[in-house]
């Protein structure tokens, strides 16, 4: 689609000069107008792309119409025309929101390359908009998924943090809990929202790289350094900047980083002149940080400045039925974007869920959900869909695996843990009667030899109900 330019000039000369040769141009197409209130009528009824404005008109003034156009549409784009010698004039519409300015006699090949440079804005600060507002809603506070005990304390800290541009936060988890999520939440749920977030893995940098990435270096650091080159705590000035892996991060980077948290100040590599900025700084790591500093792998003074408030994300095999709300919500997720129908998960998909320990964590469940909805057609999600990894390495196989291991040789001086052995044997067997008679009670203490009165009372014992069922219901 061609760009349209409106033509706001008293003269009809300059008019058809103008719009002959945009015409003329093959890019676009063109409306004309000869007085400030025509302009207004013209953007009033149809914004145009670009608006080139003249100066000087019979019943307002240019500025008097461009702040008019502004005040209907922030985003509209104008280029000025000005007589020459009147440069102060049109330095002050470019403050009033105008993008560029020529003067006259107008030459067109400079007029041409104006409407190019302010056209590529236009649709440069377009796709940024468009971009951050992805961002804003991938980073909502409700992609915390999780009714746990310990979720419901992340979502707390998370929600109080974000609240305080300045405070440093150390993310503690496993692999794959979700903490690069939650450092770009506080950043977009925080007054930095607008400002850069930056993030770099310290584990897959080199050590002699990550400095220079971290501060940047001046021209003739190094032998390579050809030019200068702002490093990313420059770039993310008032908004924030993640490391991930900070674990893995070098004594000698170690102690510039602190400099920064105690005094927001670095030097570039071969550089002599402090830089000051605003940034906070979010941390994050699977290792276990505090061990590493009292095995003197890391600064002791790092530590407590990057743990100014703790997040420490749960592993997914400690949420519960955490697990379920996840799956769904990633069952809906690739539902869309592979345009396939599932509409459930079985019980006895979920309880092989629950039973399993997730070492991968969120991105395993994650890469599970998409895997399977990719690959499978249906409205359910069954047990039978589901990989024969996770089926032989679920707890229940476990727990069998393990009472195998006992019977076939001696007891261990130790001794054996009797009552979680027996608890987690009755739990696995009910689940699995429950699933068999699709949670049918009746059946299910059938199948079990039990009454049924011991049955409901097992599995309010074990927290076994399928989602959205009460216990207290009959079948």
């Amino acid at each position: 689609m061609k760009a349209e330019i409106l033509v706001v000039d008293d003269q009809e000369a300059i008019r058809h000069f103008i719009s002959r040769f945009l015409i003329e141009e093959e890019k676009y197409e063109v409306r004309t107008a000869s007085t400030g209130e025509q302009a207004l009528h013209s953007v009033d009824e149809s914004t145009p792309d670009l608006v080139i404005l003249d100066l000087k008109l019979p019943d307002m003034s240019g500025l008097e119409v461009l702040e008019e156009m502004r005040a209907r549409d922030a985003d509209i784009t104008v280029i000025i025309i000005t007589a020459f010698g009147k440069i102060e004039t049109a330095v002050k519409a470019m403050k009033l929101g105008a993008d560029d300015y020529i003067t006259k006699p107008v030459i067109l090949d400079q007029l041409l390359i104006a409407i190019e440079r302010s056209l590529e804005k236009k649709q440069l600060s377009i796709e940024v908009n468009y971009h951050r507002k992805k961002l804003l809603e991938e980073f909502r506070f409700d992609r915390i998924i999780g009714n746990c005990d310990k979720m419901k304390q992340v979502h707390r800290i998370v929600d109080q943090v974000a609240r305080s541009s300045a405070t440093s936060v150390l993310i503690e988890g496993e692999s794959g809990t979700g903490k690069e999520l939650i450092a770009h939440i506080v950043h977009y749920k925080s007054d930095r929202s607008q400002q850069p977030f930056m993030d770099i893995n310290c584990a897959s940098v080199p050590e002699t790289l990550l400095e220079a990435e971290l501060f940047g270096y001046e021209k003739g650091a190094f032998t390579d350094a050809k030019q200068l080159k702002r490093g990313l705590l420059e770039l993310a000035d008032q908004g924030t900047l993640f490391l991930d892996e900070v674990g893995e991060m070098s004594h000698t980077t170690q102690v510039k980083l602190l400099r920064v948290l105690e005094r927001m100040v670095f030097r570039r590599v071969g550089g002599t002149k402090d830089i000051s900025v605003d940034v906070r700084i979010i941390s994050a790591t699977n290792r276990d940080l505090r061990q590493m500093v009292s095995d003197g792998e890391f600064r002791n003074d790092l530590y407590y400045r990057l743990k100014v408030v703790p997040v420490l994300l749960p592993p997914l095999r400690e949420r519960g039925k955490d697990i379920l709300l996840l799956a769904k919500f990633f069952l809906t997720e690739f539902n869309r974007a592979f345009g396939k129908g599932f509409q459930r998960i079985t019980p006895g998909a979920e309880a092989l869920m629950l039973e399993y320990a997730w070492p991968g964590n969120i991105r395993e469940l994650k890469n599970l959900l998409e895997r399977t909805v990719l690959l499978e057609d249906g409205e359910e999600l069954r047990r039978s869909l589901l990989p024969d990894l996770l089926i032989s390495n679920s707890h229940g196989s476990g727990i069998v695996a393990t009472l195998e291991e006992i019977l076939r040789s001696d007891i261990k001086p130790e001794g054996v843990l009797f009552n979680d052995i027996v608890r987690e044997i009755e739990k696995s067997l009910i689940l699995k009667a429950l699933t068999e008679t699709n949670w049918n009670q009746s059946e299910t203490a059938s199948l079990l030899n039990i009454k049924r009165d011991k049955l409901r009372y097992r599995m309010k014992l074990y927290d076994l109900a399928k989602d959205g069922a009460d216990l207290d219901e009959g079948d």
